[in-house]
């Protein structure tokens, strides 16, 4: 059995379930929550094998890099985003905090009401 005919077995269960939720849903009603979630999750399962289907076709089958599958590529970096800035663990300078109001608390030389 080729990869095609596997995804189109898919495809028909996927229908068939599709199917199913819908009669399902008609007797217990479209609007309950799990209702809900099965069907999303049932349009989830057809939009992947949707993209299944044409990651297969594309290239005859899918991409592999040492016998490892390959499913999405590594999008490229955009020019415009700026590197990563990193922040060091030692301790900042107290001078910086002489003159700030602690969060929630006030200034510090005055008291609480």
């Amino acid at each position: 059995m080729s990869v095609q005919d596997d995804l189109t077995a898919v495809q028909r269960c996927i229908d068939d379930l599709t199917r199913t939720v819908g009669q399902l849903a008609d007797r217990i009603g479209r609007e309950a929550l799990e209702v809900r979630r099965v069907r999303t999750d049932a349009a989830h399962l057809r939009e992947s094998v949707e993209l299944l289907r044409e990651v297969t076709t594309a290239g005859g089958g899918p991409a592999t890099r040492g016998g490892v599958p390959q499913h999405r590529a590594v999008p490229p970096r955009p020019a415009d985003r700026p590197d990563i800035v990193r922040i060091p663990d030692t301790p900042y300078d107290s001078s910086l905090w002489t003159d700030s109001d602690d969060e929630g608390l006030g200034a510090r030389a005055r008291q609480a009401p």
